[in-house]
């Protein structure tokens, strides 16, 4: 039997025949291509993704506020409310374990960036700054810093591995990208880039979405495609030749994010955790993010839709939120963690539906980009395998310090470029503040001492080169009184110190 006619019967039992309507206008290239593509397609469970989502787009939500209770105490740490010795005991864990080689960090960047409304990945996206940084270039410095810094206290040549998860939309151009940009300094050989699998967008009554003649509408499977990425691209087996045996994974989109983070891979270590959620206080009882809570007693991320408005604004005793650990998609996970759940709970993953406007050809063969969503496109998240670990814990960071994500274009009410560059001049500004510098705008009148919240004083941004999260800047710039726009970068320290 013909590949060809094989598949045929396949997408025939998948009551999916439709697939093939526009074969006969198809060049033969165009037709090579296709069955390639349909070949390569889990044609066996095709039938059983389509009803699955058609399914799952049909029920409503599950309510769990009956079954839900706080992450108990004794599982977080705070960076607000621990006392200051532990974080000074977690800081020195974390930077000995970055010494010995046994940390990496794993970038989550498969993602289309529709909603920003770019056609490259997230990573290369210049948010405005005044040093034209891309997300990826940031990134990249905060490695080199936080190996500098493990260094320097423990006598090493350390290397924190970056694990870069892409996918067919974002391997090539992250690769290209990083090649011109000579992979900022990094050694080429510790930055392993991987492709995450891609699944059928579907319709609302179960049929794949063609999203042209000879090509299926197809979607990453989900930030929680992470597990059989690893298993797929033998990225465990790295990991274990390497030493590492423990994990930051981070989303691509957050201009805060602090790779490797000692304070946090020193809180999970010393706690014995295989499983680690970093969290920030929600603003309000209605924003729209997950919550870090138990379930039944096994923790997990709820989402916002899963939760009745009057469980969201229960109070505590002091006035707090109960359920206010939001979570930011920044987690530790142990190697031997990630072994297990690749053996034996991946196939266990639950999926979840993301309604979307797919474009797709119509009957007639017409190419149609839909004004309301029209298609279901399943994804697992990275944080379902919160339910297998056996302790697991949470660790609570300012907002303003660590999460700002790029998800909008300029214009949407919140997580935008404006957002995001904003969040990280504020920071420097409280940084450059704090380490005893006068700021002056561009007419040379004093800025005010301390930036609130997340409002920059100035245009003042300090390279991840020089400081990674605010440390060693007294001496640069203790008593300077400095003209804004400021780029702290080496050059500058260099000559700052040389005064």
């Amino acid at each position: 039997m013909s590949s060809l006619e094989r598949v045929k019967r396949s997408l025939e039992a998948a009551g999916q025949s439709h697939v093939l309507r526009f074969w006969p206008e198809l060049s033969d290239e165009d037709r090579a291509a296709f069955l390639r593509e349909l070949s390569q397609l889990d044609l066996d469970t095709l039938k059983e993704h389509c009803d699955r989502a058609a399914k799952a787009a049909a029920s409503p939500p599950a309510r769990l506020d009956q079954c839900m209770e706080p992450v108990p105490p004794e599982s977080i740490g705070s960076v607000r409310k621990s006392d200051r010795s532990s974080l000074a005991d977690w800081r020195r864990e974390g930077l000995l374990q970055i010494s010995q080689n046994r940390v990496g960090v794993l970038l989550l960047a498969g993602g289309q960036g529709t909603r920003l409304g770019v056609q490259y990945p997230k990573g290369m996206y210049n948010v405005g700054l005044p040093s034209g940084k891309t997300l990826y270039q940031i990134q990249a410095e905060r490695i080199h810093k936080i190996q500098e810094l493990a260094d320097a206290g423990h006598g090493s040549t350390c290397t924190v591995p970056w694990y870069i998860m892409t996918s067919e939309f974002t391997l090539a151009p992250t690769e290209t990208f990083f090649k011109e940009n000579n992979y900022f300094g990094l050694e080429p050989s510790n930055i392993v880039l991987f492709e995450q699998r891609m699944i059928p967008a579907v319709t609302f009554d179960g049929k794949v979405i063609l999203q042209e003649k000879g090509k299926i509408a197809m979607a990453p499977d989900g930030n929680g495609g992470l597990y059989q990425a690893l298993v797929d691209n033998k990225v465990l087996e790295d990991m274990r030749r390497r030493g590492v045996e423990y994990l930051h994974v981070y989303c691509v989109d957050n201009i805060l994010v602090k790779l490797a983070d000692p304070v946090f891979i020193g809180f999970c270590v010393s706690k014995g955790a295989d499983c680690g959620a970093k969290v920030v206080e929600k603003v309000s009882a209605s924003e729209p993010v997950g919550v870090v809570c138990r379930v039944r007693g096994v923790s997990q991320v709820v989402e916002y839709s899963e939760i009745q408005m009057e469980t969201a604004e229960i109070r505590g005793p002091e006035g707090d939120l109960v359920y206010s650990a939001g979570n930011i998609c920044n987690h530790f996970l142990t190697r031997s963690f990630l072994q297990d759940v690749a053996e034996k709970f991946k196939g266990q993953l639950k999926q979840h539906v993301a309604i979307k406007k797919v474009p797709y050809v119509d009957t007639c063969g017409n190419q149609v980009k839909p004004s309301k969503p029209n298609g279901i496109k399943m994804e697992k998240f990275v944080f379902d395998v919160f339910v297998f670990s056996r302790n697991f814990v949470a660790f609570e960071v300012p907002r303003e310090d660590e999460f700002s994500p790029l998800k909008n274009a300029d214009g949407a009410a919140t997580d935008t470029p404006t957002t995001a560059r904003t969040a990280l001049l504020a920071q420097h500004c409280r940084w450059a503040t704090a380490a005893g510098a006068t700021l002056l705008d561009d007419q040379g009148n004093a800025l005010p001492s301390s930036a609130s919240g997340n409002a920059p004083v100035a245009q003042c941004e300090i390279s991840p080169l020089v400081s990674y999260f605010g440390e060693g800047l007294e001496q640069l710039l203790g008593g300077k009184t400095l003209c804004t726009p400021f780029i702290l970068d080496r050059k500058r320290a260099a000559e700052l110190q040389a005064h």
